[in-house]
C-alpha cells in the first residue's frame, strides 16, 4: 500500500528522545490533570528549545520577547483555572517529557526525509515501549475499542502530525518553532468545542486570542542573528 522511497534514517538520539517523551507523557497524564500537565510540558519545551537556539547564535528581539510572553500568558490564563498541584514524581516526569520533545524537535534539523525519519524513530523506540507495556500488563485492561482508538490516535493522528512537524521544523528558526507549539492547548479546546460539544467560554476565547496574537508577533518579528 505505502512505499518508502528513501532508506530509514536511524538516529539514536532522536529515537531515544521520542521514546522518553512518549513514556513520560503517557505515564504522567495518568496521575495529573490535563491543565497542569500541559503547562509543565510546554514550559519545558520552551526552555529547552529557546535555550538551545540562543546557544546556537539566535538572538531574541523585544518584539519576539513580547510575543513569547503574550503566548505564555495566554496559555497560563487558559489552563490555570483547572490546575491542581501534582505530586513531585509525576510533575518531574512531565518536565522530562517536555525536555525530550524539545530535543526531538531540535534534532529534526538534521533529518532529510520526514516520513522515513519518523518511521525509524517509532520503530527503534518500539522495543522500549513494549517492555514497559509488558511490565504493566498484569494491571492493564485491554478492549477492542481501546486498541482501535490507540491505533487511530497514535499511528494515524500522532504519526501523521510528527511527520508534518518534522517537515516544517527544518524550515523555521528554533525560537519560532518553540513558540508555535503553544497553540496546541487552544487548538485542543477548539476541537473539543467543535467535535465534543464542549462549552466555549469568554475566558477560553480571550486566552486563545492572546496566545495566537503572541505567536503571530514572534512569526512576524525578524530574528536577529
Amino acid at each position: 500500500l505505502f512505499q518508502v522511497q528513501h532508506p530509514l534514517q536511524f538516529q539514536w538520539k532522536s529515537a531515544l528522545s521520542l521514546t522518553i517523551y512518549i513514556l513520560g507523557f503517557s505515564l504522567a497524564y495518568l496521575y495529573i490533570d490535563a491543565g497542569v500537565g500541559a503547562l509543565l510540558l510546554f514550559g519545558a519545551v520552551q526552555i529547552t528549545m529557546i535555550s538551545y537556539a540562543v546557544w546556537q547564535g539566535e538572538r531574541m528581539t523585544w518584539p519576539r520577547w513580547t510575543g513569547l510572553g503574550c503566548a505564555l500568558f495566554g496559555m497560563c490564563l487558559l489552563l490555570l483555572p483547572e490546575v491542581d498541584a501534582p505530586t513531585f514524581k509525576y510533575a518531574l516526569m512531565m518536565l522530562v517529557a517536555g525536555i525530550a520533545w524539545g530535543f526531538y524537535s531540535i534534532l529534526a534539523k538534521n533529518m532529510q526525509h520526514a516520513l522515513t525519519a519518523t518511521l525509524s524513530n517509532f520503530l527503534f523506540g518500539l522495543p522500549l515501549v513494549a517492555m514497559l507495556f509488558l511490565w504493566h500488563l498484569p494491571d492493564s485492561f485491554i478492549s477492542l475499542n481501546g486498541v482501535v482508538l490507540a491505533v487511530l490516535s497514535g499511528a494515524l493522528a500522532s504519526g501523521g502530525a510528527y511527520v508534518l512537524w518534522y517537515s516544517i521544523v527544518k524550515k523555521i528558526d528554533g525560537i519560532t518553532a518553540s513558540t508555535v507549539q503553544l497553540s496546541v492547548p487552544s487548538l485542543a479546546i477548539l476541537g473539543g468545542v467543535i467535535f465534543l460539544g464542549e462549552q466555549l467560554t469568554w475566558l477560553m476565547l480571550f486566552a486563545s486570542l492572546i496566545v495566537l496574537c503572541g505567536i503571530l508577533m514572534v512569526i512576524l518579528a525578524k530574528p536577529r542573528v
